[in-house]
């Protein structure tokens, strides 16, 4: 690379949902950009890619390798995020193994700047009240595979930065919904269902949901103004998940669901979809995992990102409108 020429960027991940939107904004600001992707990733966000693709395998160490070289900064925004797996320590092995071969090879190219996208699902709910940074989950405690992934790859990092001075911010997402959402992601297949008519009932749950560009903004944020081992949640708003859907209905023009169903007679009918899922190979849209979590209001407080970083979320409502617009442009919503 001439060494006039700024420094790229390197995203691994950039064909999804949050990836393609921290690109995107790097690339707002006049930054070179350059996306990592798998062979068999869906080329959909990609197709006004604004900066260089490369594909590899996360887990190929030579391959990331290559990726990396010339980079100024590495946003690790790649995951298996799956919720559900005919092995679901296939999810485990993925996560770990993509973070470390990432995170070594940063530390091989002396990457000065690395952002690792980690999630609130490695962060306890409290149920009474919103959860933050000070309260991370052991492995034991995160509910399903993907969540325990999430837990073992973040205590790597937090690992190589403390032995091995790796440069790394870890930020924590909480729901991210908007545009771009591919997949889609398993509250984006909430969104589809319940703006489709096909979800006459809910559970007492909430979350908490933000636009995909505000946390793709966290992002930079974070890269220009975090410290290397901390945590940051980049949320939005608490929602209840009826709240969620009612709000669905009235931006599509339905009734919204009135029935509250109880959790536990729900747990032979995730049994019988999971079942359904090992003969199919399709994520069933209600697990045993998704029912556990559903016990638990998963609220978060953003406010170290806030007054650390400067952070800020939009209403979320912006977020379920624009989620709700492309999911329709796309073809999902009818």
């Amino acid at each position: 690379m001439n060494s006039s020429e700024p420094q790229i960027s390197v995203v691994t991940g950039v064909a999804g949902f949050l990836g393609s939107a921290v690109a995107r904004q790097l690339a707002a600001q006049g930054r070179r950009v350059r996306g990592v992707v798998r062979a068999t990733s869906s080329r959909t966000n990609l197709a006004d890619f604004p900066g260089e693709i490369v594909e590899a395998d996360l887990r190929d160490a030579g391959a990331v390798a290559r990726a990396m070289e010339g980079a100024g900064a590495l946003f690790h925004v790649a995951a298996d995020y799956r919720l559900w797996a005919r092995d679901p320590e296939e999810i485990v092995r993925n996560n770990l193994a993509m973070t470390q071969a990432v995170m070594q090879a940063a530390l091989a190219a002396r990457v000065p700047r690395v952002i690792y996208t980690s999630s609130v699902a490695t962060l306890l709910p409290l149920d009474d009240r919103p959860s933050d940074e000070t309260h991370p989950a052991t492995p034991s405690q995160a509910t399903g595979a993907y969540k325990r992934s999430k837990v073992v790859a973040e205590r790597l990092v937090e690992e190589m930065v403390a032995r091995e001075g790796l440069p790394a911010v870890i930020v924590n997402p909480s729901t991210p919904i908007g545009p771009r959402d591919v997949r889609p992601t398993p509250t984006g297949r909430v969104v589809v269902e319940a703006a489709n008519g096909k979800m006459p009932a809910y559970v007492d749950s909430g979350l908490n949901l933000v636009h995909v560009d505000d946390v793709a903004a966290g992002h930079l944020l974070a890269e220009r103004y975090g410290i290397a081992g901390r945590r940051y949640v980049l949320g939005g708003q608490d929602v209840t998940l009826g709240q969620m859907l009612a709000d669905i209905a009235a931006l599509v023009g339905r009734k919204p669901p009135k029935v509250k169903l109880p959790i536990a007679p729900l747990f032979p009918i995730a049994a019988m979809a999971e079942l359904g899922g090992m003969i199919t190979g399709r994520e069933p849209f209600v697990t045993l995992d998704s029912l556990r979590m559903a016990h638990h209001r998963m609220f978060y407080s953003s406010a170290r990102a806030e007054q650390e970083l400067g952070y800020q979320a939009r209403p979320y409502g912006e977020a379920l409108r624009d989620a709700v617009h492309w999911f329709r442009a796309a073809g999902m919503i009818a």
